[in-house]
């Protein structure tokens, strides 16, 4: 996790020492402030004489300012009007995408494709830098279990080990080889931690789990960013072990500091500071001096350090050595991204008409989208459409463009982006009679509509009797040979403080689902959603569901294209669909009780399961159909034992028995049958994303190491334990071939 050489190292080292020798404690203390430009909406409050602090040395870094010649101005009252010219940092909300907006990261991990995940880090990297931009608030690798979360639809779903992998990609993707070339984003971690654990799945919730499960479940994926490279991390709104996140110096201290060797910027979430006072740990002063103390550099917004830690410097609430670390890691990251050398290097307005918003980007868009929908239902072939006919495209997602980039998108250009059915008649052309009717609102109470559809993301809304909509709806259907119902949740029904806890598709939208079946008609159900739905009702009686997520920019194409074959879906569920919200949390790597109900079976008496519903989920973590069909036959170990130092090769045919050339994501999965602590049932271990022409087989092999074993034991040491294994390989977490290993010392 260091930077560069040792030499580069030792240079950075010196021109900060240097420089810090030179700051008065005011100008060391303003550049532990991080404020808003004010020109995106990602909080509730907006920072005020942002010009007059930039000029007295009160500003270390400005987020939500965009396009070179604004964020040009700013840096230019730092470097011409500021004592010691320090540049100042500019941090954006680049989530999945900049202008160029990809799927939701719910929807991107679905993919499970490396490659094509860092891409489109890369093209945000390249996109916002160019418009002055050189911090992302992004990877977000919060492990979520709870669909109730809204934020679920930000993270990259419920494993740890997928989650780990992705986390990794997006950094490479940010960060790129080398930080000071200028089209290049300093990656943030967050939430640091356990944000995704929030009691009830309600956003900003308490949390609390035992060491055990933090350590094996949910801390892996900030490991592995860091691991990666990410030089900042940002703290969770949560408590850990009745302490913030953000006053918390057992986590920014003893273990993200000095277990895992971090040398880079911590920087509290939106106003986080202040928000310790209603948590109950005091004034602003006080929770401000908590704050620093437990290891925190940077303050979001509230502006706590920059108004109270001088008079706690003089109370001996802190010491100066507190806030020369702050200061020094606000340094550094300005340093690694040469803002030293040349502050105006991301200010390039040619870079800015050329590199955003391109064509090739949109089309990785597009790529992307595709492969993220998941086909959860296709009844005697209903898809791929035939290109032909007429379609009638009904519901309340099928012309709002503004929702087709999903939550978090705060910099999409909404101006250029389609609606589905604009999406689909330029795919389509003359080839397919596209109609569209909106058929219902998107819930019956407005006042939830309105709720769910913020930040300009409207959706039409038409208040006359829902039964007339319905009727309208089904005239239309009459004249079509397919009906594609657009239906699910707008954008902001998922994301920050969207949480929920009816799972289902609104009522309204549901009544329409149900008179659209009855015409007889075949209908695809393309469900529009960023979180795991409970969708039973539609599981039984709709032929074909095609869960797309929110897929960006270029959704209505890529809706298109995969409906009507141009695309063989191959996306899978990186969460657990329950089949109702009394299961949650469902997840596939859960522990076995000592009273396992047997695998087929639903109800036994003392044995854990429910009364009233069995313990299946409705759709397995890893579930996704193709067009094609894949057989999966032939699974081999190359040795029954593997010792600590070798490794064990598996190895599996995969055969496209289907009419569609397609790609199968393969999933290898370990169970440790015994150990000194309970151990889940399934862990993804690794898995290998293959394309197969129809009617072609191919050999996939994996290897299996003793590091694939590791777990945290109950003294929190990472070791492997001698014993029994299985293997599992499979498309999905269910549907698996086995076999037997032992590990031996």
């Amino acid at each position: 996790m260091g930077f560069g050489s040792q030499a580069q190292q030792a240079s950075m080292d010196g021109f900060i020492t240097e420089l810090l020798g030179k700051m008065t404690l005011e100008e060391k203390i303003g550049q532990l402030n991080l404020v808003t430009g004010g020109e995106a909406t990602t909080g509730s409050v907006v920072s005020t004489d942002v010009e007059a602090k930039i000029k007295a040395g009160q500003i270390g870094g400005i987020f939500s300012m965009s396009s070179p010649a604004k964020i040009r101005k700013a840096q230019e009252l730092a470097v011409q009007h500021s004592r010691l010219k320090i540049p100042i940092i500019f941090g954006m909300d680049v989530i999945h995408g900049y202008k160029t907006v990809f799927p939701i990261p719910l929807g991107l991990a679905a993919t499970w494709d490396m490659p094509l995940i860092q891409q489109t880090a890369r093209v945000s990297a390249i996109e916002a830098s160019a418009d002055g931009i050189n911090w992302t608030f992004s990877p977000m690798v919060d492990i979520s279990r709870d669909p109730r979360w809204g934020r679920i639809s930000e993270g990259s779903g419920e494993d740890t080990y997928l989650t780990s992998r992705i986390a990794q990609e997006m950094v490479w993707g940010y960060q790129g080889k080398d930080l000071s070339q200028p089209n290049t984003l300093l990656a943030c971690v967050k939430h640091f931690a356990l944000y995704g654990a929030g009691e009830a799945g309600r956003d900003y919730n308490s949390t609390d789990m035992s060491l055990h499960r933090m350590y094996n479940e949910y801390l892996p994926p900030y490991k592995a960013a860091l691991d990666a490279g990410a030089l900042s991390v940002m703290t969770s709104f949560n408590d850990i072990n009745g302490v913030p996140a953000t006053a918390n110096r057992w986590l920014l201290t003893d273990l993200l500091r000095q277990d895992w060797g971090f040398n880079g910027l911590v920087v509290t979430d939106y106003t986080a500071v202040n928000e310790l006072i209603d948590h109950g740990l005091g004034d602003l002063q006080q929770v401000s001096a908590l704050s620093l103390n437990a290891g925190v550099d940077m303050d979001m917004v509230g502006e706590g350090f920059l108004t109270t830690l001088k008079q706690s410097l003089e109370q001996g609430k802190v010491n100066m050595e507190a806030i020369d670390r702050a200061c020094r890691y606000v340094l550094e990251a300005k340093y690694r991204l040469g803002l030293f050398a040349d502050p105006y290097r991301y200010c390039n307005e040619e870079r800015a008409k050329k590199e955003i918003f391109t064509p090739e980007h949109r089309a990785l868009a597009r790529k992307a989208a595709a492969k993220s929908f998941v086909l959860l239902k296709n009844e005697s072939q209903t898809l791929p459409l035939k290109k032909q006919g007429t379609v009638a495209v009904i519901g309340p997602l099928a012309n709002t463009g503004a929702n087709m980039p999903g939550t978090w998108s705060v910099s999409a250009d909404h101006a250029n982006t389609q609606t589905l059915v604009e999406g689909m008649k330029e795919v389509l052309g003359k080839q397919v009679n596209i109609t569209s009717h909106l058929g219902a609102n998107l819930s019956d109470d407005a006042a939830l509509q309105e709720r769910s559809t913020m930040f300009g993301r409207t959706i039409p809304r038409d208040d006359r009797d829902p039964q007339l909509l319905i009727e309208e709806a089904l005239q239309l259907a009459q004249s079509a040979d397919v009906i594609v119902a657009a239906l699910g949740e707008s954008s902001e029904m998922s994301g920050e403080s969207s949480s929920r806890t009816d799972l289902n598709i609104p009522a309204s939208q549901r009544r329409l689902l149900e008179a659209l079946l009855k015409t007889g008609k075949p209908v695809v159900l393309v469900l529009f959603t960023g979180r795991p739905l409970t969708l039973s009702w539609e599981d039984q009686h709709v032929p074909a569901i095609l869960n797309v997520w929110f897929g960006g920019t270029e959704t209505g194409k890529a809706v298109a294209d995969v409906l009507f074959g141009d695309v063989n879906p191959s996306g899978k569920l990186p969460a657990t669909f329950p089949q109702n919200v009394g299961q949650i949390p469902l997840y596939y790597a859960h522990k076995n009780t000592g009273r396992p109900l047997a695998e087929g079976t639903w109800f036994q008496k003392f044995r854990s399961n429910y009364l009233d519903v069995s313990n299946e989920p409705l759709y397995p973590f890893g579930f996704g159909l193709s067009y094609s069909k894949f057989d999966y036959s032939g699974l081999k170990l190359s040795h029954p034992e593997l010792n600590s130092e070798g490794s064990l090769e598996v190895q599996v045919d995969v055969t496209n028995s289907g009419n569609y050339d397609g790609e199968e994501v393969v999933q290898l999965y370990i169970r440790d049958m015994v150990g000194s602590v309970t151990r889940p049932v399934k862990e993804l271990k690794n898995f290998q994303k293959v394309f197969l022409k129809k009617g072609e087989s191919k050999r996939v092999k994996f290897n299996i190491t003793v590091e694939d074993l590791k777990f945290y034991d109950q003294q929190l040491k990472h070791i492997a334990e001698p014993g029994d294994f299985k293997v599992f390989i499979g498309g999905n977490s269910r549907d698996v071939l086995s076999g037997d290993f032992k590990l031996i010392n």
